[in-house]
């Protein structure tokens, strides 16, 4: 079968749709009430090539996961509007704002409230740094799991975690080199080792070794330093993804997010495969394209998707 002449793409689940990141653009596709699939790309090389910070270790990590919260947000924002469950999209402004205020939330949620509880906790065990740094380490994988099972009870979460096993399943047909027909793609397995719950789950242990080195500080320093640290964390956790993804003896860094992809990710329907077809169509380049069609028959449904324009995009021309 023939390879795909580009890098590796990576995806998101959306509201009723996939929002897709190849090297030179990104895409977001959504099914209306109507049926019909919608698909919005807009062209964004590599951070790489627009930034030699981006190819600095460890700061790059940082620069990248900036750049997928805004895309994500973009994409959910949009998503939402032609499922209808949004009257219009949000600015730009509006977006870095939902941003801001989502990195707080998640901030004070699993890095905050398991130093404080910590805190508290360790008194009834050994008071020391050490039964501090263990009890909050502990607590904040508790608290993304339980976070993570809780969200899934909900209908309409779990529409959207079929989507991203949809995501999934069309990102390693394409890797692979197969055709964009949903029989290829439906073969595989939802779950891949580059998604971000995979990078949360890392998170969480790398944020555990490395408070771990700061556990003779007094507490309170310790409860800033988990603050402080979050870009290094950050950055060290996307290099050790990376490698867990590309070397087989760094395979094992993986496998807690894959087994927590149990949760977060679903059997997709066909219908689902067409739409995730569709936004990667979107986001990959002509040479890209010349290679998928090269490969054989692309579904026929995710081919005749409706095509939108960004009006902020094109009045900035």
């Amino acid at each position: 079968m023939s390879r795909p002449p580009g890098a590796t793409v990576g995806g998101q689940a959306v509201i009723e749709g996939v929002m897709m990141r190849a090297p030179s653009a990104w895409a977001v596709a959504a099914r209306r009430p109507d049926g019909v699939i919608e698909v919005q790309g807009h062209e964004l090389p590599r951070l790489s090539s627009r930034s030699k910070a981006a190819r600095l270790p460890f700061l790059r990590g940082v620069m990248v996961l900036v750049e997928s919260l805004s895309l994500g947000f973009r994409a959910l924002s949009w998503s939402a509007q032609r499922a209808g469950e949004e009257e219009e999209e949000l600015t730009r402004a509006q977006t870095i704002g939902t941003m801001v205020i989502a990195v707080v939330f998640a901030v004070a949620l699993f890095i905050l409230l398991p130093a404080f509880a910590a805190g508290w906790l360790k008194r009834f065990f050994d008071d020391s740094s050490l039964t501090f740094v263990i009890l909050d380490g502990v607590l904040r994988i508790v608290l993304i799991v339980g976070y993570i099972w809780a969200i899934s009870r909900a209908k309409e979460i779990q529409r959207v975690f079929m989507y991203h096993g949809a995501e999934h399943k069309t990102i390693h047909a394409y890797e692979a080199g197969d055709p964009m027909q949903i029989e290829a793609i439906q073969k595989y397995s939802p779950r891949h080792p580059r998604c971000g719950t995979s990078f949360l789950i890392i998170v969480a242990f790398v944020a555990f070794f490395v408070f771990l080195t700061l556990a003779p500080l007094p507490i309170g320093w310790q409860i800033a330093a988990r603050v402080v640290f979050i870009p290094v964390i950050a950055g060290l956790s996307y290099e050790i993804l990376k490698l867990a993804a590309n070397a087989r003896w760094m395979a094992w860094a993986s496998r807690p997010g894959m087994w927590l992809q149990a949760i977060t990710t679903k059997e997709p329907s066909d219908d689902q495969v067409q739409v995730a077809i569709a936004s990667l169509l979107a986001a990959l380049d002509e040479d890209e394209m010349a290679d998928v069609s090269a490969r054989g028959p692309i579904d026929e449904g995710a081919l005749g998707a409706e095509h939108t324009e960004d009006v902020e995009e094109a009045s900035a021309e």
